[in-house]
């Protein structure tokens, strides 16, 4: 956990970047609202080289990067990612949660997106599906950049003491 009083931005953008198609609209993004990013992934990848984007590599277990995510948002934090259980723990963080195709999680959608994916790992496992989700297309793109700025646009207003 962040130490208290630790002085930071008021809005930060993790994102769960081992598998994350929208990296590139992250960035655009955050540069225009002079925002963090923060990229955790279990293994190094190339990132831009800029002040404002720090890539954490995490060693350990299954869930070690969705751990460290957790462990260091907090709440008016910005978290990307297509795994609804990491969405899930930010979501009882306090924080807002976007996954890759523009879709916002809140609290009143996670509980049904946890028991479609439940579903569909049980079915997954008796065989009855055996292809993943479709790619993403240039809509969830356009999607994705508008569901980003409209949350950075509603912290700010929640928020306008702190913003940047």
């Amino acid at each position: 956990m962040r130490e208290v009083g630790e002085d930071r931005r008021l809005l930060h953008i993790f994102v769960d970047a081992d598998a994350c198609p929208v990296k590139q609209e992250v960035y655009h993004v955050a540069r225009r609202y002079r925002l963090e990013v923060t990229l955790v992934t279990n293994a190094w990848m190339r990132v831009p080289n800029e002040r404002w984007i720090a890539l954490e590599v995490v060693e350990g277990g299954f869930d070690a990067a969705d751990d460290w995510i957790v462990d260091h948002v907090d709440p008016r934090d910005i978290v990307v990612t297509a795994d609804i259980l990491l969405a899930n723990r930010c979501l009882k963080a306090g924080a807002r949660v976007i996954g890759p195709t523009g879709k916002s999680f809140t609290e009143d959608s996670i509980g049904e997106a946890v028991a479609t994916r439940d579903l569909l790992s049980e079915l997954r496992g008796a065989g009855e599906i055996t292809v993943g989700p479709p790619p993403l297309e240039k809509r969830d793109r356009s999607r994705f950049l508008q569901q980003l700025d409209e949350v950075i646009q509603s912290i700010r207003r929640e928020h306008p003491f702190n913003s940047t």
